[in-house]
């Protein structure tokens, strides 16, 4: 039996936990609880668990110091970190000190923690072994990483304890020569702006995952996440030629933007540092590799008046001024007012890259302030979904190529955003009881939704509702109820994520025969059809089975 220790300040998380899964009958068993940390390290004295499940919020020492505490007197004792919070940064202190995992409480789950804990014992058994073979033998890639990410931010200290890992790991074996380099996805910001950390986090695993698995084993040439879809690089070569060397790193940087390009759709550019013979000058190159993917950053002027000549920090958000101004030529649709509150924005940001975080913020705020003022100005839910697919696509985002064309892109998408406007100040607005109505159908369309359900919940006569339905939206109770579901349809095709059976079933249509009837009679077209006009790129997706997160 493995012995398993449970520590969280919480008695009813301790007892979710026992009574998740029969700990026995998987080879487990719970050899005690704690509820502090104090409390935790004088069980780990008596018991000596095999793997200790540590809660990262508690009062006092908190779980991340626990563990740390843990790995330097107990080493063999396995821990899994648990939290409410998906913080990024807990996650890196997690693992950077030797935890097997982390994860989050509400999505705890009994497979979740079964496969954990058999985790953990594989973590224990290979940390015995290596005790047998070596230290050398118990390499620990995502605490290399975190330091590789710790001297590209330039933080005190990351040099030596990035030597001393690399020295104990023996990693960089037979090298001549050490250089670093840096990879920009472009624009990162933009593109994970709506997403949840979860989302993000799962990106950029992705990221450094694939970057590892074409540049091979971490210990010879190691990817690491530093922050805003930049990644750092650190190539050790056997060359003894310093031109070979720059050529090799360059080759492969630039495969790797292949690889994100094909793999996942990510555009990217990059930079190698000057080749160095020594580790600790690894910083120096990573820091040359950044000047030479960012030639006009600086540091930010102190004075506003020089804010925009050339400096990568010069704007990082629009002014307090600049957004009143924006939201008066708005208020009295002013597409020109617009237009050149836009340019003026641009002005200080032509002579940097489109990577740069000036850049990405000062867009997506624009964006931000644009998608507020159409949801406000359009008082149908529906009209706002119709309205998205008028506005240039997002998706454009990822295919421009500098900040002129950015511009360009933001001063078409606030030319049909007032447009729209426009054409919703002139159709005035629903009435409460039809927009409740619109509103209960975009909440419930994937379910069941009737005329009765709808009146019901606003509390009207079922008749009642449908005459006012048809006056003020030129449309019955069912017809709006498919058009929702069809415009959600589209919109999942679209995405080419999703077969036309799945699309089916999750827009709420009773059989697939209807979805395709309704579907026609809405497009003029079948989800066939409408799915092979897409371009080669969706059409071709494959039609394999793919589930919603």
């Amino acid at each position: 039996m493995y012995r398993v220790l449970l520590v969280d300040d919480e008695p009813l998380v301790r007892n979710d936990l026992r009574s998740l899964l029969d700990f026995r009958a998987h080879g487990f068993e719970i050899c005690g609880e704690a509820q502090s940390a104090e409390s935790a390290l004088d069980m780990i004295e008596e018991q000596r668990p095999d793997v200790a499940i540590l809660d990262v919020n508690m009062p006092g020492m908190n779980g991340v110091d626990l563990n740390r505490m843990i790995k330097e007197r107990y080493p063999a004792v396995q821990t899994i970190m648990l939290s409410s919070y998906d913080d990024y940064d807990y996650v890196r202190d997690c693992l950077k000190n030797g935890s097997v995992d982390y994860l989050l409480k509400h999505r705890l789950d009994k497979e979740t923690l079964l496969a954990m804990l058999e985790k953990a014992v594989q973590a224990g058994k290979l940390s015995e072994a290596a005790g047998e073979e070596g230290e050398s033998s118990l390499f620990n890639a995502e605490m290399v990483r975190s330091q590789i990410a710790d001297l590209a931010r330039g933080k005190a200290e990351a040099a030596r304890e990035l030597e001393g890992s690399i020295r104990r790991y023996g990693m960089y074996p037979q090298a001549n020569l050490y250089a670093a380099a840096v990879l920009q996805i472009i624009p990162f910001l933009l593109l994970t702006e709506s997403n949840t950390d979860v989302q993000t986090n799962r990106l950029v695993q992705q990221v450094v995952e694939l970057m590892q698995q074409s540049l091979g084993d971490a210990r010879e040439r190691t990817a690491a996440y530093v922050e805003d879809g930049r990644i750092a690089v650190v190539f050790a070569i056997r060359e003894r030629s310093e031109h070979a060397a720059a050529s090799e790193a360059a080759r492969s940087m630039s495969k790797l933007g292949h690889s994100l390009e094909m793999y996942l759709n990510l555009k990217s550019i990059y930079a190698v540092g000057h080749v160095c013979n020594s580790l600790s000058q690894l910083g120096a190159s990573y820091a040359s590799a950044e000047r030479a993917l960012d030639p006009n950053a600086q540091t930010a002027h102190p004075n506003p008046e020089q804010r925009g000549k050339g400096t990568r920090e010069s704007r990082v958000a629009l002014t307090i001024e600049e957004q009143k101004q924006l939201l008066l030529a708005i208020e009295r649709l002013d597409g020109q007012g617009a237009q050149r509150l836009i340019a003026s924005v641009f002005e200080p940001l032509r002579g940097l890259p489109l990577h740069s975080h000036a850049v990405q913020m000062t867009v997506s705020e624009l964006l931000h302030i644009g998608d507020k003022a159409l949801k406000k100005g359009n008082r149908s839910p529906l009209g706002t979904t119709k309205d998205a697919d008028r506005l240039p696509s997002r998706g454009e985002l990822n295919r421009l190529g500098s900040v002129g064309e950015l511009e360009k892109w933001l001063q078409s998408f606030y030319g049909v955003l007032l447009v729209l406007l426009k054409e919703h100040h002139a159709t005035g607005s629903y009435s409460r009881h039809v927009s409740q109505a619109i509103g209960f159908i975009l909440e419930r369309y994937s379910d069941i939704v009737t005329l009765e359900l709808a009146a019901g919940f606003i509390g009207l006569n079922a008749s009642y509702l449908s005459r006012i339905f048809k006056e003020e939206t030129q449309s019955t109770f069912s017809e709006y109820v498919n058009r929702v579901r069809v415009d959600a349809a589209r919109r999942l095709l679209e995405s080419g994520q999703y077969t036309i059976k799945q699309v089916s079933d999750q827009v709420g249509f009773s059989t697939h025969n209807y979805f395709f009837k309704v579907f026609k009679e809405v497009t003029g077209m079948t989800p066939q059809a409408y799915w092979n006009s897409l371009g080669d790129g969706k059409a071709a997706a494959k039609q394999s089975v793919k589930y919603v997160e």
